[in-house]
């Protein structure tokens, strides 16, 4: 049996709070410049919540809209960008797999894979 393990969380090594901020900042600076090196796993945890706050600005009404994706941005610049030009590129076609993860290299450093995610 194995105690005290969280099996669906991606970063068992991370606090909470440390998860959910590292979150916010590659989710922030994802919709500022549309596409960001990070490793594979990062990418793939912050995916699902590029497809959840592109469906909440599209089907939402805008103030509920706004009150919902600020807790996920950190700058007003990124809440501003996608409301305004990335959001409405996918509204009535589709409701997920708006990324793109593109593997680049292997970091000098330690080794480990980076990938390109970047928003279509």
């Amino acid at each position: 049996m194995r105690h005290r393990v969280r099996k669906n969380l991606k970063f068992n090594w991370k606090t909470f709070s440390h998860r959910k901020a590292m979150e916010r900042n590659l989710l922030t600076n994802l919709f500022l410049h549309k596409s960001i090196k990070t490793t594979p796993k990062k990418a793939k945890a912050i995916v699902p919540l590029v497809d959840k706050l592109i469906n909440i600005v599209n089907t939402k009404d805008e103030m509920t809209a706004i009150r919902q994706v600020m807790q996920y941005l950190f700058t007003k610049e990124s809440s501003i960008e996608l409301f305004k030009n990335i959001a409405p590129k996918f509204k009535d076609q589709r409701k997920s797999w708006f990324t793109r993860i593109t593997p680049i290299k292997y970091r000098d450093g330690d080794g480990a894979k980076i990938v390109l995610l970047e928003i279509l």
